[in-house]
């Protein structure tokens, strides 16, 4: 795999059976175009909101239409964690700026 970005795809199915969903997981977990990490979900109201790595938001569209999964958005994202903005950031940039995949 190239260069990936992180994703969230958004899923909205409202009383879809969870045998469906987990049937789909299992078919999802075999990509190789892409790596699924992991899925919130909220099983009472149907939300699913999955990590995802992905060389576009496109192949995700494909992998999705393929295995005829739908979905609400598929949103490029950031992260960031609690560590980043306390007592850790100055740590933090220092590393960051001697990291050897500066750029990567």
């Amino acid at each position: 795999m190239g260069k990936m970005k992180k994703f969230i795809a958004v899923h909205h199915n409202p009383g879809i059976d969870c045998n469906k969903v987990q049937a789909n997981w299992r078919r999802l977990a075999q990509v190789e175009s892409a790596q699924w990490v992991r899925t919130y979900f909220d099983d009472k109201d149907g939300w699913r909101f999955c990590y995802w790595l992905a060389p576009d938001a496109d192949e995700l569209k494909k992998i999705f239409d393929e295995m005829d999964v739908s979905f609400e958005r598929i949103v490029e994202v950031e992260e960031t964690v609690p560590d980043m903005w306390g007592d850790r950031w100055e740590a933090h940039l220092k590393a960051d700026a001697e990291a050897s995949n500066l750029g990567d």
